[in-house]
């Protein structure tokens, strides 16, 4: 009531001016906060796009820092191969210096070898002229060794021929000494004794009717030996044989001692009978080199041999 009584009261009314100001205070500040947010969102819109265009130049920042660390990487390799080629180019010329040196002393060499080669080529003559000269003295040196190579082969085989002719005359007088017995033959150029003529079985004892034939022998072959030429150097071989039935004897391990065995008695009595020791050979076979390669009895008879050839040395 009091405040209406103001109101309708006379006098100056302040309010109307106040609302007004504060009417165009409030405008004021709208239009303030208008511009305000105006401006915040310009602002905005520039802050987002510097940072991307921040973000764009940090990319090509990251961009270049990667190129220039594979530039530098690049640099480093050219560096180093720059180091290898300087290196290898002083090593080349170093080798070139050596080789230079070389070549000189090649040169020198060279001079000495095309001096020593006219030497060389003096010397070829001279020994060419002599070569001829003793190309021909080996010719007659060759054609005098073939007329005397043509004489010793005549004389060996005169030798040989005569040689043939006493073992001829030898075995022939044998032969009709000792009669036809089926024991004792020739065979080629072999005098044949079956081993039963000569030894008990086992043994290498001479029978008494086996020393009796090899002094018969003796006498026979020194009558012969007396008309035969010193230069006939002549041997008589004695070859002692068994046959393959292991032997069973405690003298005698195999058969091969029991034919050398044997070959040594007939050695040693012809020698005793008169015969000259350097005139006689003993040799031994074994079971070896049969002349029957059969099993039976009769096989290995004719295998256990002592077989007589006159040969020369």
């Amino acid at each position: 009531m009091a405040r209406r009584a103001r109101r309708g009261a006379p006098g100056f009314d302040a309010w109307p001016g106040y609302v007004d100001a504060l009417s165009t205070l409030l405008m004021v500040i709208i239009f303030a906060l208008l511009v305000f947010a105006l401006g915040q969102g310009f602002l905005s819109a520039a802050l987002s796009s510097r940072d991307r265009a921040l973000d764009a130049l940090n990319r090509q920042v990251a961009e270049l820092a990667e190129m220039l660390a594979l530039e530098e990487g690049r640099a480093r390799a050219l560096r180093g191969e720059l180091s290898a080629a300087t290196a290898r180019a002083a090593t080349a010329e170093g080798r070139a210096r050596d080789e230079a040196a070389v070549a000189a002393a090649s040169r020198e060499e060279v001079g000495l070898l095309v001096r020593q080669i006219t030497d060389l080529r003096a010397q070829l003559s001279r020994l060419a002229a002599a070569l001829d000269v003793a190309d021909t003295r080996e010719a007659d040196a060759a054609a005098r060794m073939e007329n005397l190579q043509a004489r010793l082969d005549a004389a060996l085989l005169a030798r040989v021929e005569d040689l043939q002719g006493y073992r001829s005359e030898f075995f022939g007088r044998l032969s009709a000494l000792l009669g036809e017995r089926p024991e004792i033959r020739v065979v080629g150029d072999r005098f044949v004794f079956q081993s039963e003529v000569l030894f008990p079985t086992g043994s290498a004892d001479l029978t008494p009717t086996g020393q009796a034939q090899l002094r018969t022998l003796s006498r026979l072959l020194n009558e012969i030996a007396s008309s035969i030429p010193p230069g006939v150097n002549w041997l008589l071989r004695v070859d002692g044989h068994a046959d393959r039935n292991p032997i069973r004897s405690t003298r005698f391990a195999t058969n091969w001692e029991l034919s050398a065995a044997r070959a040594i008695a007939v050695v040693n009595l012809l020698i005793e009978a008169g015969l000259p020791a350097s005139r006689v050979a003993a040799a031994a076979f074994g079971e070896h080199q049969p002349l029957d390669e059969g099993t039976t009895p009769e096989a290995f008879a004719r295998n256990r041999r002592i077989e007589l050839r006159l040969t020369d040395r």
